[in-house]
């Protein structure tokens, strides 16, 4: 199956090396390049992607995350990769939360870039291994207080479950299901679904897709 890929980055010398090293994958179609989020955002919308290649900052402000939580708001969207050199906490949660499917720095090697592609093309997570350390400490420092059930709770979510299903499939109300997620999210130290579900699949807590 052929990745079809849009780029994200205001620098032209990026955009340039990513589509010359993607021309040399059989795997790989870049089906444009922009240098704005909003371009980004619109051109997701317009071209229909199975993955954006995005960066977080444009001439200088951070509006990558901001980007990428519309191009995932929208039905049936496509992954959204980040491509940075910025890796602080704050960035990584924030890029997570708004639906990042993964969270690469700019020094990635080719290989690890492509193999990053493909796992977020697929529905999978893929963080550099400086992220993923980071992000595993974090986790791990709050993970041990997650009870039977919210582990429960969790794994079914990662499944794709609703909050409908979760509550039938154990047999809880869906306001019990919604009270556990709520407990889960500031012990994962994350505000969302989806970005408890990568933080606990990066610490081991529950087994990947």
């Amino acid at each position: 199956m052929t990745v079809r890929v849009l780029i994200a980055d205001d620098h032209p010398i990026m955009r340039t090396g990513l589509q010359a090293l993607f021309e040399t994958e059989p795997s790989i179609t870049v089906v444009g390049a922009v240098g704005t989020p909003e371009q980004a955002v619109s051109e997701a919308a317009r071209l229909r992607p199975d993955v954006v290649l995005m960066d977080l900052q444009f001439n200088g402000e951070f509006r990558g995350a901001d980007a990428t939580r519309s191009i995932r708001a929208v039905p049936d969207p496509p992954a959204v990769l980040i491509l940075t050199n910025y890796d602080t906490d704050r960035d990584i949660i924030t890029a997570i939360e708004g639906g990042a499917a993964g969270y690469l720095l700019k020094d990635t090697s080719p290989d690890d870039l492509l193999a990053a592609i493909a796992a977020a093309a697929a529905g999978q997570s893929a963080l550099a291994p400086a992220v993923a350390s980071r992000l595993l400490s974090r986790v791990r420092q709050s993970s041990r207080a997650l009870s039977a059930r919210e582990l429960e709770v969790l794994t079914l979510v990662a499944e794709g479950r609703s909050n409908t299903e979760v509550a039938r499939h154990l047999h809880l109300s869906e306001t019990t299901v919604k009270s556990h997620l709520a407990h889960i999210y500031p012990k994962l130290g994350v505000s969302s679904r989806t970005a408890a579900v990568a933080a606990a699949r990066q610490s081991g807590l529950i087994r990947r897709a």
